[in-house]
């Protein structure tokens, strides 16, 4: 009796289940409703660009000499700046040759000179009286000849014993010292000019495309020619520094490994001896900033609009997508400037994930709801 009690209450409550669901109202059905992509665009406007050239290398002495021996002898004396960054002037003496020897030689010379001299004068005037043949006469003028230029040697040998040169450098090594004997060719140091300096900087034929430097023509004709302007940088006690130089010459070849052409940058003074400033040392690597050339009616955008290497995503009149290939002529780390557009043109500045040619687009300034972000281009320079 009981178990047929709880089946009772068990189908009774299941059927007042049932019928309370079947009394619930189905819940309003809503249209799907397909939103095309909402983008952002930019209008495009041309400008003028001034391309800044950018480059790096290290800097190079104009002149570096390395010093050695001419004469044989003992080092009797050396200047206190002949040492390693010892600043010397010009002419100024660095090293001197024990000269005891070479002296000597032209004290020899001379009077060898003066004997050949009164042997030469007195053939003359006996020929002139018809004592003396032709043949004894000219005999007399090589022996004076080749005194005197025994002579010569004698005072030139002389002079080498003074190692001296002939600018105003700095020495980068010593590489003799006092009291030691040297021979022809002995190593003595390794000196170069401080007038001023270069720095080989590697362009590629794009580079070149942007910047008007002087050629080989230039050189043959002038003899020297004035390039762009070009700042070089580097960090020096922790900070940023700046050198302004200018280009004066390419290298005039192909870099057959790397297809690069070397351009060459001067920097006057670049010790700082005769002018204010930071000083900027042989070896220091510095990056480069060559003035290019300036570019008219280009349109630059973010780099980031960019598809692939060359592809824009342009919105027509109708709203519709249209993909395009332009003419990308130059990029920076920010902005890639192209050819291949008209101004006025519309193009697509958001991330579009799959884009369709011919696709329906929304855009911000076509939903009032939606805040503008509708960017044109301003005119500048790359910096």
């Amino acid at each position: 009796m009981r178990i047929l009690l709880i089946l009772g209450i068990l189908i009774l409550a299941i059927a007042a289940a049932l019928a309370m669901v079947g009394l619930r109202e189905d819940p309003p059905k809503k249209e799907i409703v397909q939103q095309d992509p909402l983008v952002d665009v930019m209008v495009l406007e041309t400008m003028t660009a001034n391309f800044a050239v950018r480059s790096q290398g290290t800097v190079q002495p104009r002149t570096e000499t390395i010093l050695s021996a001419e004469v044989s002898g003992t080092i009797s004396s050396i200047s206190p700046k002949f040492i390693a960054g010892g600043v010397f002037q010009a002419n100024e003496v660095l090293m001197r040759i024990d000269p005891t020897n070479y002296k000597v030689a032209v004290d020899q010379a001379d009077a060898l000179v003066l004997q050949r001299q009164i042997e030469y004068d007195g053939a003359k005037k006996l020929k002139s009286q018809g004592y003396r043949a032709e043949a004894e006469f000219a005999s007399a003028a090589a022996a004076l000849a080749s005194a005197k230029a025994e002579q010569v040697r004698a005072k030139r040998n002389l002079e080498r014993t003074f190692i001296r040169l002939p600018y105003e450098g700095i020495v980068r090594s010593k590489d003799s010292d006092l009291g030691q004997f040297v021979s022809p060719g002995t190593r003595l140091g390794v000196t170069f000019a401080t007038d001023f300096a270069e720095v080989r900087l590697p362009l590629t034929d794009l580079d070149l495309a942007f910047v008007s430097l002087p050629d080989a023509k230039d050189l043959a004709e002038s003899g020297g020619a004035d390039g762009p302007d070009v700042v070089l940088s580097a960090v020096r006690k922790g900070q940023t520094t700046e050198w302004r130089g200018q280009m004066v010459r390419t290298e005039g070849v192909v870099d057959e490994k790397s297809r690069v052409t070397y351009a060459v940058a001067r920097i006057d003074d670049p010790y700082r001896l005769h002018s204010d400033g930071s000083a900027l040392p042989m070896g220091t690597f510095v990056t480069a900033s060559i003035d290019g050339e300036s570019v008219s009616d280009v349109f630059r955008v973010q780099n980031s609009a960019i598809r692939g290497a060359s592809q824009l995503l342009f919105v027509t009149d109708e709203n519709k997508l249209h993909i395009r290939n332009v003419d990308v002529i130059r990029k920076d780390s920010e902005y890639s400037y192209f050819r291949g557009a008209k101004e006025g043109e519309r193009i697509v500045t958001s991330a579009l994930e799959t884009p369709i040619e011919g696709m329906t687009i929304r855009t911000a300034e076509d939903d009032p709801e939606i805040p503008s972000q509708v960017a044109t281009t301003d005119s500048g320079d790359e910096q």
